[in-house]
């Protein structure tokens, strides 16, 4: 069966030809690679804003033909404007990436070789670690009671304590656990797994705490919606899809009650999840397959932490510091 043919995004510095191949390329991103909605819009949106400066760089709207042309000096002429823009390191890195991975696909397809995009070093970055919570903080931000004194529904606190017990007992993306069906949480006592949906639709099994269990019972349980097998099992206020926004604004609440710093985010409980079974001797592989990272050495940028607390204490202890 023929492919039916896109519709050609609407870029005003390039022309049909040209916005036809970059519609078929995110068709072939978000299809055959698999890439999620939010890579695709930010590739999108660098491709589109690198056609901009080209179009008043050279004067003209950018054909097929020459954006195949392109030399080193449009590029880094492009990179140079960006930076001047206080564009981060690796916003740039994501930005040439986007570009060559739209060159390969023009080579694949037989529209054309972008030779100067190899020429180009990618950007250097400074590794930024991740930032922790604490243990305890961490286990406070799972405790219902903790906002004994809010005037919402206790089944939304309940839901919420769920949630955050989930991130961190887990390890999870805050994308995986709201994507959680009610058919993927065993009751408590008739189960310690979750299978999870990740990145680029990849499936795991994590372990799940019996108290984890618990909580997200005592919140089944006083949820006034109806939650079926087959749909997700956090809902929102109104018994529709939970928004991850929601979870984050109640962590922003709570790291205010609790004197937390504005890194303590709901992604910042995956990172104590991993920092906390490191500093306990956990298995770098196996923390690798419970949060479902692809390489290896995406887990160990923990590495970096363990050995930073290591080092503090070395400084704040050593007699002759």
């Amino acid at each position: 069966m023929t492919k039916p043919v896109p519709q050609p995004v609407e870029i005003e510095s390039a022309d049909g030809t040209l916005a036809l191949e970059i519609t078929h390329w995110l068709a072939h991103l978000a299809h055959e690679r698999r890439l999620s909605p939010k890579t695709l819009e930010a590739y999108a949106r660098d491709l589109r804003q690198c056609l901009d400066f080209l179009c008043t760089h050279w004067g003209t709207r950018v054909t097929l033909a020459r954006f195949a042309a392109l030399e080193a000096s449009d590029i880094r002429a492009f990179m140079a404007m960006r930076r001047a823009d206080d564009i981060a390191g690796r916003s740039l890195m994501r930005a040439l990436a986007g570009l060559r991975s739209f060159g390969r696909f023009l080579e694949r397809e037989g529209r054309g070789k972008v030779g100067a995009l190899s020429a180009i070093r990618a950007p250097k970055i400074g590794k930024s670690l991740p930032k922790p919570i604490g243990i305890v903080a961490a286990k406070r931000l799972a405790d219902a009671d903790e906002r004994a004194g809010e005037t919402r529904e206790t089944w939304i606190l309940a839901r919420d304590a769920a949630v955050m017990a989930l991130l961190y007992g887990s390890g999870l993306r805050i994308s995986e656990a709201l994507g959680l069906m009610r058919r993927d949480v065993p009751l408590p006592g008739q189960g310690d797994t979750l299978i999870v949906t990740g990145k680029g639709n990849k499936t795991r099994m994590v372990p799940v705490l019996r108290n984890v269990l618990d909580l997200i019972q005592v919140y089944v349980a006083m949820c006034p919606h109806h939650l079926a097998q087959d749909a997700a099992v956090f809902v929102g206020a109104r018994g529709g899809p939970l928004s991850p926004r929601i979870i984050q604004l109640t962590m922003e609440r709570m790291r205010g009650a609790l004197g937390l710093a504005d890194s303590a985010t709901p992604h910042a409980l995956r990172h104590s999840f991993a920092t906390h079974l490191l500093s306990r001797g956990g298995d770098l592989r196996a923390i690798q397959e419970l949060l479902g990272h692809a390489s290896l050495s995406t887990t160990q940028v923990y590495t970096g932490i363990d050995t930073e607390r290591l080092l503090e204490v070395y400084r704040q202890a050593h007699p002759r510091r």
